[in-house]
């Protein structure tokens, strides 16, 4: 279980943000073209997810139910995944290997809870509140960058002493990684074989990331892999020996080296 870092900001500070909230909406603002951008989400179906709907209108939703009911599952407009493995992980990857040809400028991955420390400590945002994040997103700075990962604070995940983690050792980086159109940022060519295109992964000594698997990537960033990537590591998700915790916890430490970032 993951143990929750201590709160950033005082009780107080909270109560103003909380009542602001509450009463004024006058920061509400919604930049860029308008639908041109998608919140994927993964959900249980007991989880309650209308607050995207309702309270950020101006972005498609793509909110998958991992464990569907019989009747969910043969409702053609409700969107479930094809195991429910590897926590949001398996939501992420379905969304991008269903719709890899119709990609909206920008895709947000979120967590299915709004707000609150109890649930949502890794929102950076006031109140923990995922409304506020997505509504301060400069889609500008996703589009020139690539990836940007939603939590700034690097604890947990990216301290120097959490990079060698037994979630990401080098035989599942290999695993995951291994056969994939991965970019050159994040492989080595051979000489030992003369073949100048021969392309072998080269294990990072270090991974690390920021918690907890919520960021933004653009379009463009999506399509440096091909969609045979994300159906291979998708693959993985499904077939590894590892728990749904575990083979969710360790994606977590991979999505900015699947958008192409540096291991740490």
């Amino acid at each position: 279980m993951k143990s929750a870092p201590r709160i950033i900001y005082s009780a107080g500070a909270y109560l103003v943000n909380w009542i602001n909230r509450h009463h004024d909406q006058t920061w509400k603002s919604y930049p860029g073209n308008a639908r041109d951008k998608v919140i994927v989400m993964a959900k249980l179906e007991s989880e309650p997810t209308e607050w995207v709907e309702e309270e950020l209108p101006d972005w498609q939703q793509a909110i998958y139910t991992v464990n569907p009911s019989q009747g969910t599952t043969a409702d053609k407009y409700q969107l479930t995944t094809p195991i429910n493995k590897g926590h949001e992980s398996m939501a992420y990857l379905t969304y991008l290997i269903d719709h890899y040809d119709s990609l909206p400028s920008t895709i947000a991955f979120l967590h299915s809870h709004r707000s609150g420390f109890l649930m949502a400590w890794h929102v950076d945002a006031p109140l923990h509140d995922n409304v506020i994040a997505m509504r301060s997103l400069q889609l500008d700075f996703v589009q020139r960058n690539g990836y940007v990962n939603l939590r700034c604070n690097w604890n947990p995940g990216c301290k120097e002493n959490h990079r060698f983690n037994a979630h990401v050792t080098p035989q599942i980086f290999a695993e995951i990684f291994d056969g994939t159109s991965t970019p050159a940022l994040n492989s080595t060519t051979s000489s030992a074989l003369g073949d100048s295109d021969q392309k072998f992964l080269r294990i990072p000594e270090q991974v690390g990331a920021a918690c907890c698997a919520q960021f933004a990537v653009s379009r463009e960033q999506v399509l440096q892999r091909p969609r045979d990537d994300y159906i291979k590591i998708r693959q993985w998700v499904i077939d590894t020996h590892k728990s749904d915790a575990s083979s969710g916890r360790t994606m977590e430490f991979l999505w900015h080296i699947i958008f192409g970032r540096e291991s740490v």
